[in-house]
């Protein structure tokens, strides 16, 4: 039978919105939100937290995540990809003598994530032997053909062969929506992310918001309210 793990990196040095991680978010810390998705998908056998901070720690244990290391400083700045942060902790559970055959990136800062769309890019991945990730994905609102760019006093078009074409005669674009991240572990060649070997797992619009800013955050508060009011058990 396979096995999955969750790993929710959640360092302590955010700088935009300090404290973020564990910042009350419409009544919970954020990375409650993170924590609560990946026990109700049902499908990860163990949730680790990933972080160098002890109070980020004892906010994740308190609401049922395993935190079995303290993340070194090493991989605690500003420039540590989140790739290194999984691997530290993959190498922390072989060490233990645990190899599970799926991982699961999940952001701490993805208060609109959904079970059923950790559970869905699971299922689909050990559906499909021939692919090595799942991961979310939204859609552009606009056609990213016809992107302005600001220059000097003035804007031109990102793409201006595009200048006439008609937006329904462009093909839809979708972004990475930054909530999780699938991988098939133990495979016989490393594929990236963002290629051919991939699962693009679609949200709704009203599941996808970045908090980066005081803007996004009360945005995201907003949609997150709506949909709880739409869906109770949220």
């Amino acid at each position: 039978m396979s096995s999955a793990v969750a790993i929710i990196p959640a360092r302590g040095g955010s700088k935009r919105i300090p404290r973020k991680n564990i910042r009350h978010f419409a009544g919970k810390p954020l990375i409650a939100y993170s924590i609560a998705a990946a026990q109700a998908s049902g499908v990860c056998d163990r949730i680790i937290v990933s972080t160098d901070d002890d109070e980020i720690a004892e906010v994740a244990a308190s609401y049922g995540a395993e935190v079995p290391f303290k993340r070194p400083a090493q991989l605690s700045d500003d420039f540590t990809g989140t790739g290194a942060v999984v691997k530290h902790a993959l190498d922390w559970l072989g060490a233990e003598g645990e190899k599970p055959d799926f991982v699961c990136c999940i952001y701490a800062t993805a208060p609109l994530i959904s079970a059923e769309s950790i559970a869905s890019g699971y299922q689909q991945l050990v559906s499909r032997l021939d692919m090595q990730h799942a991961f979310s994905v939204g859609r552009f609102s606009y056609p990213v053909q016809r992107g302005l760019l600001r220059e000097g006093e003035g804007v031109r078009m990102m793409f201006p062969e595009h200048a006439k074409t008609r937006s329904q005669d462009l093909p839809e674009v979708f972004h990475d929506a930054g909530q999780f991240y699938w991988s098939r572990l133990h495979s016989a060649s490393a594929e990236p992310m963002f290629g051919p070997k991939s699962i693009a797992i679609l949200l709704p619009d009203w599941r996808v918001k970045d908090i980066d800013t005081e803007e996004d955050w009360r945005h995201a508060e907003i949609l997150y309210k709506v949909l709880q009011a739409e869906e109770p058990s949220l």
